[in-house]
């Protein structure tokens, strides 16, 4: 199956050809819609998913029904990825905030890869340090910075995934992401657009202005963002030569792949 996969996942864009090749046969390329469920609660994690485009939420369910955002991921991730330290069910719901395109691998030939090659352990191991930094960070963010910052940030954070620019999101999406009721969110929506923020919202398709919605934002966004390029550039960018030419963005390269996709994911989560 000959794709070009190097430049449409930063973990994979690290990789040497000869490293690539321990992978490359066994990618399956799906697409994935906006809402479907790649994983949910409880699911074996038998397949990674290393994302081309497109943003994914990893939402925790609780007990009472709520469910809640811990964080997004976009090009620079691969999902089920921890499944190769050892055979584990998910803890959480994987679910789609913007339509994308990912390349499926099992994740059994993904452990065997990681054993044979010193460079995919070491770009795992710098994707799993990158989700750790973001799920403390977000632990601190949602005990002390008021709502409509973090909304600010959470919107700044889609809008580095996706290439067009164009975020389509429900008030019940932002609510998860938040943690908070949807009436919060009309009212913290509602101060968004009058300091210029979100320019416009037609039929869940939001217009943001981001220098705006930049002074608005917790400084979470940005340290967090910041200190994930700086470990790419020493891990990553530094040691490949795929990596030289690119235009720098650490949750966001453009996919060159073929067009069509093998499969098509989209079942929703239950309301």
């Amino acid at each position: 199956m000959a794709l070009q996969t190097g430049l449409g996942n930063r973990l994979l864009a690290a990789l040497l050809p000869a490293d690539l090749d321990l992978l490359q046969p066994h990618f399956r390329k799906m697409s994935f819609g906006a809402d479907a469920v790649l994983v949910r609660t409880g699911d074996e994690l038998k397949q990674v998913y290393f994302l081309l485009s497109g943003v994914l939420a990893f939402l925790v369910e609780m007990s009472d029904g709520h469910i809640v955002a811990s964080i997004l991921m976009g090009s620079e991730g691969a999902v089920g990825a921890l499944s190769i330290l050892s055979p584990s069910q998910s803890p959480v719901i994987v679910t789609a905030y913007a339509a994308g395109i990912a390349l499926q691998v099992p994740a059994l030939r993904l452990q065997l890869a990681f054993e044979q090659s010193a460079a995919i352990r070491r770009v795992l191991r710098l994707h799993f340090r990158t989700q750790l930094l973001q799920l403390q960070n977000m632990a601190a963010c949602n005990a002390v910075h008021p709502v409509e910052c973090r909304m600010a940030r959470w919107l700044l954070e889609i809008h580095d995934r996706v290439a067009n620019g164009e975020i389509q999101l429900t008030q019940e999406a932002l609510a998860q992401l938040l943690g908070v009721r949807r009436t919060t969110v009309t009212v913290t929506m509602r101060k968004l657009r009058e300091i210029g923020g979100i320019i416009s919202e037609r039929r869940g398709v939001l217009e943001v202005h981001r220098t705006r919605l930049e002074k608005v934002a917790c400084e979470c966004y940005d340290v967090v963002r910041q200190r994930i390029k700086r470990m790419h550039d020493e891990e990553l960018a530094m040691g490949s030569p795929k990596m030289s030419h690119l235009q720098y963005s650490p949750f966001l390269l453009i996919p060159m792949i073929s067009p069509g996709c093998t499969d098509l994911i989209s079942p929703r989560i239950p309301r």
